[in-house]
């Protein structure tokens, strides 16, 4: 037992599982293509990998107990954090704003070390790891810092003529100790964002970083040691082993960004706790092209959408184009030219895209593009380079329904434009599939604007551009069905994180015998009336009430 086929719970998914005993397939039909990796510390509840090639070749995880972060670790983590927090130091505000300053300085003074190892990473371009990461975080942390009082206030709210006299307020306040485990594709901004709502709501909190992203993983866990209380916030590395660990415990809410498959397995074990969820996962995002659009314009703001986002290795990048038959040759004459002008005549070798995160994701992809039934759709692109990981922007034509390409979501820089006779076939085309945690649509027509947002089911939605709509913090990021549930950033992160208590004031004064038994005939039709909130009833039942 020297190794496994991959040590990290992306491309496995569950096929049986009882107790606490998970048994997982590998993905690869032929094993030979995958690189062998060390194998991960052991595991008591993930044992052993089932190749889909041969249900008899069973590869057991290697047992290695040097420095294992198992089970009996993370109750002993969990149960410190819990009592940290007990003991309200984190609920205080001046708590809570000194740890977001700590994010923001942390930002700014560290940014060169963020951008180094988001290239090591993703060969992320600096720029790119700028805008798309570092300040959307500044961002998120000073609009924090801004709100924090307002959002930590009490809201009042009426009171009933039942309660006469009263008052009430609704209190947030911290649900406690919470998890949160990030992914490879926005490191440090999907780690860190969901931090400063829990750290905002006033909780405890720990980080698990992805491991596919090894660099990322290890600056934040150096980084939150040094700028943030490390006593309160903890960074936990690892891959399925002390994942696994964290999810046996009892957290009070757990958020999880990641792929539909990995979420169930989240899901499963919070349940087991009755532990609440926060799942961000994903889909196939499509976009609608209508032929009326600035269309030099269009054409950059899909390839921002797509390209331009991590390669496409995003859950709300575009993952398949819907346009009308007549206008798809002009579409793709349009984006041959702006990618031209992004990424040049050779976009392998440009420095302005990042490259495919591992071999496993690049051998799925080239996999989605050498299926029988799709190669022959490639239109534009198509070259692939394994040793440097790039596969070139490819767009596909008019690709089969039941390709595998249009069954899961693509996650990278392949994009099929599906074409129809009438854009009002793309709306029950994107509704006959499951819920995308986006979808966006380019029009100058103002009636198919409204008809798209009204009748499109998605997490959210932009209008005449992509992605960008999650830079709005009033805006809450969150999927629907299957691209997730729940929704943070800004005010809505705030609120994820904490518990809004209903709390009712009421004094001695104003005590009335009508709620208390014995229940008379009188009692009962003035409460009736008072219920009822009928005045005239209510009159007319005190005269008799108070007629004798």
């Amino acid at each position: 037992m020297n190794g496994v086929y991959c040590n990290s719970l992306e491309g496995f998914r569950p096929i049986s599982g009882g107790g606490r005993r998970l048994i997982f397939r590998c993905p690869f039909t032929d094993k030979s293509k995958l690189p062998l990796l060390p194998a991960p510390a052991s595991c008591p509840t993930i044992s052993l990998c089932l190749c889909s090639a041969s249900t008899s070749a069973v590869h057991p995880v290697m047992a290695d107990n040097k420095d294992v972060f198992d089970t009996r670790e993370a109750s002993l983590l969990v149960r410190e954090l819990r009592s940290i927090f007990k003991s309200g130091r984190t609920k205080s505000y001046d708590w809570r704003i000194s740890q977001l300053k700590g994010i923001e300085r942390m930002m700014e003074e560290r940014e060169k070390d963020i951008v180094e190892a988001l290239h090591l990473d993703l060969s992320r371009p600096e720029l790119e790891s700028i805008i798309a990461e570092i300040s959307g975080l500044k961002s998120a942390s000073k609009k924090a810092m801004k709100e924090l009082k307002k959002w930590m206030m009490s809201e009042k709210v009426k009171t009933s003529m039942t309660t006469y006299p009263s008052s009430a307020e609704i209190v947030p306040e911290p649900l406690g100790v919470v998890l949160i485990i990030s992914t490879w594709n926005y490191p440090f901004l999907l780690s860190l964002d969901p931090v400063i709502g829990a750290i905002a709501a006033g909780n405890t909190v720990v980080l698990k970083p992805s491991e596919v992203a090894p660099a990322t993983s290890s600056l934040l866990a150096k980084l939150l040691d040094e700028y943030l209380d490390n006593s309160a916030i903890r960074v936990i590395e690892g891959a399925v082993p002390e994942a696994t660990a964290l999810l046996e415990q009892k957290w009070d809410k757990i958020l999880y960004t990641g792929s539909a498959r990995v979420g169930r397995i989240v899901m499963a074990a919070a349940a087991r706790h009755l532990t609440p969820v926060i799942l961000e996962l994903g889909g196939k995002c499509p976009a609608i092209v209508d032929s009326n659009v600035k269309l030099e314009v269009c054409a950059r703001r899909i390839i921002a959408g797509k390209w331009a986002a991590n390669c496409g290795q995003a859950c709300i990048s575009i993952d398949y184009i819907i346009t009308t038959k007549i206008f798809a040759s002009k579409l793709i004459d349009a984006l041959k030219q702006a990618l031209e002008e992004s990424f040049g005549e050779n976009p392998m070798e440009s420095k302005d895209m990042s490259r495919i995160v591992n071999l496993f994701h690049f051998k799925r992809l080239v996999g989605l593009l050498d299926e029988d039934q799709v190669t022959d759709k490639i239109v534009l692109g198509g070259q692939r380079d394994e040793k440097l990981l790039k596969i070139a922007p490819t767009v596909l034509l008019d690709v089969p329904e039941d390709s595998q390409i249009m069954q899961e979501e693509i996650f990278g820089p392949l994009l099929p434009i599906l074409t129809v006779e009438t854009l009002e076939e793309s709306f029950e085309l994107i509704n006959s599939r499951q819920k995308p945690l986006a979808a966006y649509l380019f029009t100058n027509d103002e009636q198919m604007k409204k008809k798209f947002v009204q009748n499109v089911y998605a997490g959210g939605m932009a209008i005449n551009d992509a992605i960008i709509h999650v830079t709005v913090p009033g805006l809450p990021f969150g999927g629907v069905g299957e691209s997730g549930m729940g929704a943070y950033h800004g005010k809505f992160s705030f609120d994820a994180f904490s518990h809004k208590k209903g709390v009712l004031y009421r004094g001695f004064e104003g005590d009335s015998s009508l709620r208390y038994p014995p229940y008379t005939q009188k009692k009962q039709t003035l409460m009736k009336a008072l219920l009822n909130g009928n005045i005239i009833g209510i009159i007319l039942a005190l005269i008799k009430w108070y007629g004798k």
